[in-house]
């Protein structure tokens, strides 16, 4: 939801309410629920008769040093001042990374650490509806025994149900999604604070002493707990990743002076019960809310989670469009859901995926403690990504020296990895599922990102210099007909494929031409007087360049219609639209290993048309076809 300019035009100023809250329900949604799983995941590893006070306690310093190195330094503070014109996430920092990088090599290597963490990012936003809702739900447990049986049956229709809306757009619900989770937050510090209240000395875990000596004390155990510790920072990546909706600003004044002390809150008060009563390890949260309040606590949870869940599903759509921008996935369908805001979009192809595979790990696991195993390792490998790339664009973009550039962030990277072996541990037990989805889209997108290459590279052997046709154009017998004809073009300096096969097979050429050139530039948006790039090639025969961020989507026929405005008449009802569409086939020696052909010829055939995908009409459209071997 684009729902306020990215840049902050006055940094110092408190930000707007209606900013505050946007933040709140959409940013914060993710972490914000994991209260809910947290702290009864990280103390599973202790029976409760073996676990001592003092366990509690550095569990729960664990917990808040988390919060404060990982969400408050790293990327509160210090990530998100790397934006690309207030455009956050990965796929912004890897462009930041990759910019005056001379070595094709080391662009290849930042490109393929990005592309590891958006798909790590996919991943995350596959488990956390899943995780989410069964958590909410099993609140029932607590609230009311004998719906027990009951829980998986909601919580996958609940599930059915948010995946089934997502075609009408986050912008209605979105107005309501601030209020509740400021709600939530508000509920979470109340709870926390009527039992810190009674049992005031668990503050004590403020200190990192009582952190470091848990770690000291029970060593390869500590290590295990921190793949649980974790959870209480998931969602930490779409801070940075929803950067370009709110601003640097209200994200950072909603987490420092509301959800964090909110969050620490709730973890001490479930800490304090526990100390005061270890029976409440069966599900703390739920035990610190007064018995008559239960029920409504579930509703309210069941709300904040389905808001945490629209929030990863909304980054996955936007990641997902990205991803197709920069060429490493296919097209995809992209629908807006708003006539205001470009943001506001719907991808029925990645909705379907994450709606099954978000069935499969609700029916697989069946309760949220089993699939906490599967949690740690998407969300800190992203956290790994994150570092590893925001040493170079520190270094490189922001003038740090060398030295502190890998010495702050070579300490979070340590912290990070230290995360990530801890989650390694617990492959068997589900961790196998977010390497599994990883790996799958790493081959997707570096398969077709590689077939991309060896198709233009083979296109452009084929291709004839656009200045040698029109240096031949007036001295040949081409006729010439009545009508505008606009040829796409991969590249501006070639004859387009679908102007010679129309040369060859009708013998004849418009008495207007526009060779249109797409070009996805590595920026977030682009503005509308920077939009197209008018050349006059020859008497009636234009080259228009229409230039687009990564995050917008392409419409080719609104664009075009601009250019009356710059001398160049066009009506949109005269025009027709010639596309060459290439039948791929495997070459009698391919150029990629064959697993990787076969996975790109998939995607090429599934592909969205260039009609839709550009939102040229189909009735003006000649389609010309080509078999290309590679």
């Amino acid at each position: 939801m684009n729902t306020a300019p990215a840049h902050d035009a006055a940094p110092n100023r408190l930000p707007s309410t209606a900013a505050l809250l946007g933040v709140l329900g959409v940013v914060y949604g993710d972490i914000g629920t994991s209260p809910l799983y947290a702290i009864k995941a990280s103390l599973a590893h202790f029976s409760s008769t073996a676990m001592l006070r003092n366990d509690i306690l550095g569990i729960l310093s664990l917990i808040f040093w988390s919060l404060v190195l990982v969400v408050t330094f790293k990327y509160v503070l210090l990530v998100m001042r790397a934006d690309n014109r207030g455009e956050g996430g990965i796929l912004a920092l890897t462009i930041l990374a990759q910019r005056g990088c001379a070595s094709p090599r080391a662009r290849k290597t930042l490109g393929l650490v990005g592309i590891v963490g958006a798909c790590l990012f996919f991943g995350d936003g596959v488990i956390t509806p899943a995780i989410s809702v069964l958590s909410a739900m099993e609140g029932l447990q607590v609230a009311a025994p004998g719906l027990t049986h009951y829980i998986l049956p909601i919580a996958t229709v609940v599930i059915v149900i948010l995946f089934m809306v997502q075609w009408r757009g986050t912008g209605t619900v979105g107005r309501v999604f601030g209020p509740v989770m400021t709600v939530w937050f508000l509920v979470l510090g109340a709870l926390g604070i009527a039992e810190i209240i009674q049992h005031p000395s668990v503050l004590a875990a403020l200190s990192p002493t009582y952190g470091l000596t848990f770690c000291l004390h029970h060593g390869g155990m500590a290590f295990i707990v921190l793949g649980s510790v974790v959870l209480a920072v998931t969602g930490t990546e779409a801070l940075y990743a929803d950067m370009g909706h709110f601003g640097r600003r209200p994200i950072q004044v909603a987490w420092i002076w509301f959800v964090l002390p909110c969050l620490t809150l709730n973890y001490f008060g479930q800490g304090a019960l526990i100390i005061a009563d270890r029976a409440a390890l069966e599900n703390p949260f739920y035990l610190l809310c007064p018995e008559s309040l239960r029920l409504p606590l579930v509703v309210l949870a069941t709300f904040a989670t389905v808001i945490a869940s629209q929030a990863m599903i909304s980054g996955a759509y936007s990641m997902a469009r990205a991803c197709v921008q920069l060429g490493i996935l296919p097209r995809l369908t992209v629908r807006h859901t708003s006539v205001t805001e470009e943001g506001q979009i719907y991808l029925p192809q990645v909705n379907a995926l994450l709606a099954v595979g978000v069935l499969i790990l609700v029916m697989a696991y069946k309760d949220s403690a089993h699939l906490a195993s599967a949690y740690g390792i998407a969300v800190t490998g992203t956290f790994f990504c994150t570092s590893i790339l925001a040493i170079v664009v520190f270094h490189r973009t922001y003038g740090w020296s060398r030295w502190l550039a890998v010495s702050v962030f070579g300490c979070f990277a340590l912290i990070d990895f230290m995360f990530f072996s801890s989650n390694l541990i617990k492959v068997v037990e589900g961790g196998w599922v977010p390497l599994v989805f990883g790996g799958v889209l790493i081959a997707l997108m570096t398969s077709w990102k590689r077939g991309r290459e060896l198709l233009f590279a083979r296109w452009q052997q084929d291709s004839l210099p656009l200045a040698s046709f029109l240096a031949r154009l007036p001295a040949s017998r081409i006729v010439r007909v009545p009508g505008l004809a606009v040829f796409l073009s991969g590249n501006p300096e070639f004859v387009p494929g679908a102007l010679l096969h129309n040369l060859k097979h009708n013998k004849v050429l418009h008495e207007r031409v526009l060779f249109v050139n797409v070009k996805t530039e590595d920026v977030p948006e682009i503005a509308a007087d920077k939009r197209i790039e008018l050349t006059e090639l020859a008497p009636n025969i234009h080259r228009v360049a229409l230039h687009y961020g990564f995050m917008e989507s392409p419409n080719i026929p609104r664009a075009l219609e601009e250019l009356t405005a710059l001398g160049v008449k066009f009506d949109p009802m005269l025009a027709s639209y010639f596309l060459g569409r290439e039948l791929l086939v495997a070459a009698t020696v391919p150029k990629m290993p064959l697993w990787r052909l076969g996975l790109f010829l998939v995607m090429a055939r599934n592909s969205v048309p260039a009609t839709e995908f550009f939102r040229i009409p189909s009735d003006r459209v000649v389609e010309l076809g080509v078999r290309v071997a590679i």
